[in-house]
């Protein structure tokens, strides 16, 4: 690699960032852990900038996430631990080995038989590392949420742990919404219990979600947009009548939020 590529211009920049005699205060007193919550909303960034479809911001937050890798490379190297060079080498190795298909001769007679050779290459390199072979094994704990429970629900699926018509599904749905309001319904509310229960409502709405094909994080994330568009349209609109929101009563705002959505309904059936 040329020493005038872009990556060593960059890589030079983060040693300079972390050099004791003359760095950055900031960056010298940062450790993994501490990167850690920078990398996880660059990454929501990237993912934000895709939704809106602005390819100049997706561009520009894919250089903040790179970033987050070549610090973490910078770190190892400061403790000796491995370089950015290891981390490409490795990824370079473990896709060429998990795709053998494109690389080597191997021929697979569907995607379903690829994805099996995927799974059991996965498998096959916890076994050699001595790390847990469950088949729940290696999904990151930080993971959000929604897509932790999509992921937990698809490898036990995989291994025939799954209802297979879309009917049980609803009605587990539906059952967790009774135990959630008997709950809430108690004379004498036990908090922990009303959030175990609606813990429960939730993995099974994800369930629901896998079951009809649809990511549950991107969902929920289109359902956020959705509701921060209408709600900020609610307030301009209050705006225009010369109130505020706060002064406003809750069929006020309800009226105003109905006006929004038939406005869009509209839109749409002009399209």
């Amino acid at each position: 690699m040329s020493e005038k590529a872009p990556i060593n211009t960059l890589l030079r920049i983060m040693a300079k960032l972390r050099d004791p005699n003359g760095g950055c205060p900031w960056d010298l007193q940062q450790d993994f852990a501490s990167i850690v919550p920078h990398t996880l909303e660059e990454a929501y960034e990237v993912a934000d900038a895709i939704a809106e479809e602005n390819w100049a911001e997706v561009k520009e937050e894919l250089g903040d996430l790179l970033f987050q890798v070549i610090f973490y490379s910078q770190l190892g190297k400061e403790q000796g631990l491995f370089e950015f060079d290891d981390i490409v080498s490795g990824i370079n190795n473990k896709l060429i080995r998990r795709h053998p298909h494109v690389f080597a001769d191997q021929h697979f007679e569907d995607e379903a038989a690829i994805h099996a050779n995927w799974e059991a290459e996965k498998a096959k390199e916890r076994a050699e590392k001595g790390q847990d072979d469950s088949i729940l094994a290696n999904i990151p704990k930080a993971m959000p949420a929604l897509n932790r429970a999509d992921k937990i629900q698809k490898r036990c699926a995989r291994y025939g742990f799954d209802w297979p018509t879309l009917g049980p599904v609803v009605e587990k749905v539906q059952e967790e919404i009774d135990e959630v309001m008997a709950e809430a319904h108690q004379i004498a509310p036990d908090q922990d219990r009303i959030e175990e229960e609606v813990g429960d409502l939730l993995f099974a709405v994800v369930n629901l979600s896998r079951h009809l094909k649809v990511k549950p994080e991107m969902a929920l994330h289109r359902a956020n947009r959705k509701f921060e568009r209408r709600f900020r349209e609610v307030e301009q609109s209050v705006l225009e009548q010369g109130k505020r929101v706060d002064a406003c009563s809750l069929d006020e705002l309800d009226a105003a939020w109905e006006k929004v959505k038939q406005k869009e309904n509209l839109s749409k059936t002009k399209e």
